[in-house]
């Protein structure tokens, strides 16, 4: 339902498009005959982008982000935006599970080294946190 709201400017997009191209293809075998039909496109451009700006109201809550727009600039394809943003945030999340894994690994490692050196002081360090595991090497 929600594609319905956007089908309106679609078909506008598409017909100025369609009536670009057919100004470019005037213009490039322009003829002094020719004329009026290149005014005819012209004032159906000039319409086209009216009711372009009419339908702007339909899509007025619709939010892009940036980098798509970049994307486009980069001569890739907008659909595949979505994919490399979930490949990025897959590459990311792999990378914050290694830290977070290191950090576990260090945790243990420290409470390891302290229990030899401060006993009593992580004895009660660890009632206080209500682990009584005994602390052994890893």
């Amino acid at each position: 339902m929600a594609d319905s709201k956007f089908e309106p400017l679609e078909q506008q997009l598409e017909m100025f498009i369609e009536n670009t191209r057919q100004i470019g293809i005037s213009v490039a075998d322009m003829q002094p005959q020719g004329q009026a039909v290149l005014n005819q496109k012209l004032h159906q451009l000039v319409i086209g982008l009216q009711e372009i700006d009419k339908l702007r109201s339909l899509v007025q809550d619709v939010q892009i982000p940036s980098d798509v727009f970049e994307y486009i600039d980069e001569g890739k394809n907008p659909q595949l935006y979505t994919k490399d943003c979930m490949e990025k945030s897959l590459a990311k999340n792999e990378e914050i599970k290694g830290k977070i894994e290191a950090l576990k690994k260090f945790k243990s490692l420290l409470v390891v080294e302290l229990s030899k050196v401060f006993p009593n002081e992580m004895a009660k360090y660890r009632q206080l946190r209500g682990d009584d595991r005994p602390v052994t090497e890893q």
